[in-house]
């Protein structure tokens, strides 16, 4: 059996699509949508390895919990 492919057991949707959201709407506008696409595979560039590493190895303690809890959420008890 596989995991459901939720946001709890996601690394991009748990932890790595934060950072680069935060640093990119940290500015205040964009003049196109051009420049926000530019803006944010800048940003997603510029994301050092040791955190999308960090974020992926976080993965088999979410596992680890969603077996706990019976596959329910986890949401609340990593935020």
């Amino acid at each position: 059996m596989w995991p459901l492919n939720g946001p709890d057991l996601n690394p991009v949707d748990y932890a790595i699509w934060g950072a680069p959201q935060q640093m990119v709407y940290r500015r205040q506008s964009f003049v196109s949508v051009d420049e926000l696409k530019r803006a944010i595979v800048e940003t997603w560039q510029k994301l050092p390895q040791s955190f999308i590493d960090k974020s992926v190895g976080e993965r088999h303690r979410r596992l680890d919990c969603v077996v706990r809890r019976n596959g329910g959420h986890i949401e609340h008890v990593f935020n």
